[in-house]
């Protein structure tokens, strides 16, 4: 059967390129893409970037009101780093 599938031009010269350097033909190129990309959807598996990223949504955790009280939480860091280099500061004065 033939079909004809309309590409972007980038997306076709790249196929060129990657056929005159493999030695492969087109058709063979995109049987195997396709091949490919219907066997990952008959597995279930899909590439979307939700599903690409599921196994961290969720991973790291914090307070619930993060994003309301972030400047007191960085402000509170702040102040500590400020605190710690002036004490440092003071040890090393003679």
């Amino acid at each position: 059967m033939t079909t004809t599938v309309k590409l972007p031009s980038a997306l076709e010269m790249k196929l060129r390129q990657h056929c005159a350097v493999s030695g492969e033909s087109i058709s063979d190129v995109i049987r195997i893409a396709l091949e490919a990309h219907l066997a990952l959807s008959a597995a279930g598996t899909s590439t979307s970037p939700t599903a690409l990223g599921a196994e961290l949504f969720g991973r790291y955790s914090g307070p619930a009101d993060l994003s309301e009280r972030y400047r007191d939480a960085r402000g509170s860091v702040w102040d500590d780093v400020a605190t710690t280099k002036t004490s440092r500061r003071d040890q090393r004065a003679p």
